[in-house]
């Protein structure tokens, strides 16, 4: 399948790593150049690498912290410039801590809307008047299963979260017919950097077997296994295609089916919280 991509230009917070990387390396897979960022310049030096290698499109990189409203500015606007235009933006960044409700101060709460809203809301209005001005856009906002259902000790994510799908629908009437498009994607339960994590503090309890404890994530998911970052991905490049635009305004959820089974983790409540984030 063509998704029309050759040659769009991808803008992609967070693609250093984890699910940021995956849209990006498969974004570039289908002929569009792409500007990550990240924080850690290591990491965002060898993603670069690592995308270059795949011998496609462009590759920018730049060291952004997404919660400094001017620096992401900066970068969108600078990436524009650069490379000629916008017609992708993702916007992508890391979740609070987690843990019970009662268990936080109100600085969490607003703590958690500095890391996990604002930074995504911040980029759009950063990004829009670009998208607009070609009269094609298509504009990706991460949050997590978490603005579909509540989760044990996900509170922080789900309050500050659930407010991008009231942002990403609000928008949906004001860009009307300038072919901008506007989509949450909702991941849960992907191999990804808190999966890890998790299977590391829980792998005592598998005699230390790393996988058997990954697998053991997937206990209450209907396809019986953690996802791939590949398949959100793949998702992710064709709500960003020209196949996909009728479809806007809606929460994409990708969980292998645990939220339309009704099944949960039960071994959240015995990890720290400070180990998924």
């Amino acid at each position: 399948m063509d998704l029309g991509l050759q040659d769009r230009v991808a803008l992609i917070a967070g693609g250093s790593a984890g699910l940021g990387y995956a849209i990006a390396h498969e974004l570039l897979h289908e002929g569009a150049h792409v500007a990550i960022c990240g924080r850690n310049a290591d990491r965002l030096a060898a993603a670069e690498r690592n995308l270059r290698a795949l011998g496609k499109g462009r590759v920018l990189s730049a060291q952004v912290d997404v919660r400094d409203d001017d620096a992401i500015s900066a970068w969108v606007d600078g990436v524009a410039a650069e490379l000629g235009r916008l017609d992708i933006v993702v916007t992508n960044n890391g979740g609070p801590p987690s843990g019970p409700p009662l268990r936080f101060a109100i600085d969490a709460y607003r703590d958690a809307a500095q890391t996990s809203l604002f930074p995504a809301i911040q980029l759009a209005l950063a990004a829009l008047p670009h998208l607009r001005a070609r009269g094609w856009g298509r504009l990706l906002i991460i949050a997590s299963e978490t603005v579909v259902r509540t989760v044990k000790d996900y509170t922080l994510s789900g309050v500050a979260r659930a407010g991008l799908v009231r942002f990403a629908q609000g928008l949906v009437a004001e860009l009307g017919a300038s072919g901008v498009t506007v989509n949450v994607l909702a991941p849960a339960y992907l191999r990804t950097g808190p999966v890890e994590r998790l299977a590391a503090q829980l792998a005592p309890r598998y005699a230390g077997d790393h996988e058997a404890s990954v697998r053991a994530q997937a206990s209450h998911i209907p396809l019986g296994r953690i996802g791939d970052p590949a398949e959100f991905a793949a998702l992710a490049a064709f709500l960003a295609s020209d196949r996909a635009g009728f479809i806007t305004g809606t929460v994409q959820l990708v969980d292998g089916g645990a939220c339309a089974a009704g099944g949960l983790p039960d071994h959240l409540a015995a990890v720290d919280p400070t180990a998924v984030t």
